[in-house]
């Protein structure tokens, strides 16, 4: 499995969601307020909205402070700040491509910020377009191999219209077209099979394999842009080992 849908596995074995799970809710009010604004306040009638809703839920979000953050968005009496998106493409150690999604009142700030973290651990901003066309959105389930039957999950997915399913050494991944990850993942929750991740992603056409040093500064580099007050998103394709992972997170 490769780059942003990894990482959002490792961070949960290192702790790091749960350490920062009050700048997460800052983001994740940013985009229910700016999803709602840009596209109303019904979920149903809003896909970015529902997506938001849906990783809200998925980080234990309360309900009350979900329906705050959409008000927000909806009811100009409400205020807050108008936020503008801005997408950065750029390159990681060992020619890794990285994507960014940025919400930002500063757009000077944020260009500056992002472009120094990427030189911070080797990388370096590209031009728009320069890696965008290796991404596709996608919805993205992974499974743990060691603790799940590969042949049921491809059983599964068969019956809910999966576009694809992908296997390496430690994950099986479960690829659906945007539109129809909500009724994959449900037909998963119904049958009971537990996913390590479940979300719109972007998925990248092909990945670059990290080793040694250059996939600890990857990890690095990732958690730096996360860290990020003003990024949403990132999104990257490495191909790190499990067990480099396991390694790197010691």
């Amino acid at each position: 499995m490769s780059g942003h849908s990894k990482w959002s596995t490792i961070k949960h074995k290192k702790g790091a969601a749960d350490a920062r799970r009050g700048k997460i809710f800052t983001k994740l009010i940013k985009e229910l307020t700016t999803a709602a604004r840009t596209g109303g306040g019904d979920p149903e009638a809003n896909p970015r909205l529902r997506v938001a809703v849906l990783k809200a839920k998925a980080e234990n979000m309360t309900k009350e402070n979900i329906e705050r953050a959409i008000k927000r968005g909806t009811s100009p009496a409400e205020g807050g700040e108008a936020y503008e998106e801005y997408t950065y493409e750029g390159y990681g150690p060992g020619g890794t491509a990285v994507l960014v999604e940025a919400l930002t009142d500063n757009k000077n700030r944020t260009t500056a910020e992002v472009r120094h973290i990427f030189s911070r651990f080797n990388g370096n901003l590209g031009e728009a377009g320069s890696v965008s066309w290796i991404f596709s959105k996608k919805g993205y389930l992974s499974f743990d191999r060691q603790t799940i039957d590969g042949d049921r999950i491809m059983e599964v997915a068969l019956e809910a219209g999966a576009e694809d399913v992908r296997e390496d050494e430690d994950a099986i991944e479960v690829i659906t077209e945007a539109p129809a990850f909500e009724s994959v993942k449900k037909v998963f929750d119904n049958h009971h099979l537990k996913y390590l991740v479940a979300q719109i992603d972007m998925v990248p056409q092909t990945s670059v394999r990290l080793e040694g040093k250059n996939a600890e500064t990857m990890l690095k580099l990732m958690e730096a842009l996360e860290d990020s007050d003003d990024v949403q998103e990132v999104h990257a394709n490495f191909d790190i080992s499990g067990r480099e992972m396991e390694r790197l997170s010691q």
